[in-house]
């Protein structure tokens, strides 16, 4: 079976030099690299974070189709599962993983109406958060069409699984596992005292559930800055949002997938990264 490739890198000298000797181990292996236009299996990304969400937002079209490996030259690299000097490694598990399942993580469906009526789509892998250009944003926020409550403040995020480790997690939000198909919903520096209440807690939302926000300031309709994954919009004006689990799933190569736990770990813990360190040291000075 033919397997064919495509490489997504970021401008740095590293990663470039990285797709240089990908491309090399990729033709000793007579594996196909194709172009962004053509079909292909996998896309290969050669960055940080930002360099697969980028590639994600490029191809969300084709997302039930294609798998995604990620090779890490960034800062904190989330997604990434592979190092910079295991190429050889990467290719002969890619050889290897064709008629495996692969990993999937849930995202994010947003739909959009502006406020003569049209609707527009879009998908995010880690979060989408709305905030006000200016004052303070007040928004009735409903469940499944119920009504919930209006809050006041900065802004909303509303982050997947995979996302609720980044600006979610800054927000006080948890960190859930991808296993769970759930979107959580955390406030922006909202208000809370004897006139104006809000639930101040992150929500957590079940797949089959969703969230429909109304944003104006102080109720008059106004425009509004919308953030998705590395994306934005700014200066539109929004009537409504609806946010709810996607039906479709990001797929990533299960050739060597990193646990989940162990990523977030290894990202804003370390402690198991310092004591190999530790153990280097160690062994270098018997």
């Amino acid at each position: 079976m033919s397997i064919r490739v495509y490489i997504y890198a970021s401008q740095k000298k590293e990663s470039q030099s990285i797709k240089a000797k990908l491309l090399k181990q990729l033709a000793k292996s007579n594996i196909e690299v194709v172009d962004e236009e053509q079909s292909f299996d996998y896309i290969i990304t050669i960055g940080g974070d930002g360099t697969l969400l980028s590639a994600f937002q490029r191809l969300q079209n084709r997302v039930d189709s294609i798998q995604f490996i990620g090779i890490h030259t960034g800062h904190l690299g989330f997604y990434a599962d592979w190092q910079s000097y295991e190429i050889e490694n990467l290719v002969e598990g890619l050889l290897d993983c064709v008629d495996k399942p692969p990993v999937t993580y849930p995202l994010l469906e947003i739909t959009m109406e502006d406020t003569i009526g049209n609707n527009s789509k879009f998908l995010a892998l880690n979060e989408c958060s709305i905030r006000s250009n200016f004052g303070t944003m007040v928004s009735d926020i409903y469940v499944k069409e119920e009504f919930f409550e209006t809050l006041r403040g900065d802004g909303l995020c509303i982050a997947t699984p995979t996302g609720s480790t980044g600006l979610n997690k800054s927000l006080g939000g948890a960190v859930i596992h991808p296993r769970l198909d759930a979107l959580q919903l955390t406030e922006i520096a909202s208000l809370n005292n004897r006139v104006y209440r809000s639930l101040a807690s992150p929500m957590i939302i079940s797949k089959d559930e969703w969230l429909k926000i109304y944003p104006t300031i102080h109720g008059k309709e106004t425009t509004f800055m919308l953030m998705f994954d590395n994306k934005y919009i700014s200066d539109i004006e929004i009537q409504s949002l609806v946010l709810k689990i996607s039906d479709s799933r990001i797929r990533f190569a299960n050739i060597r997938h990193t646990h989940f736990w162990n990523r977030v770990e290894a990202s804003f813990i370390g402690l198991k990264q310092q004591q190999n360190n530790i153990n280097q040291i160690n062994n270098l000075l018997k």
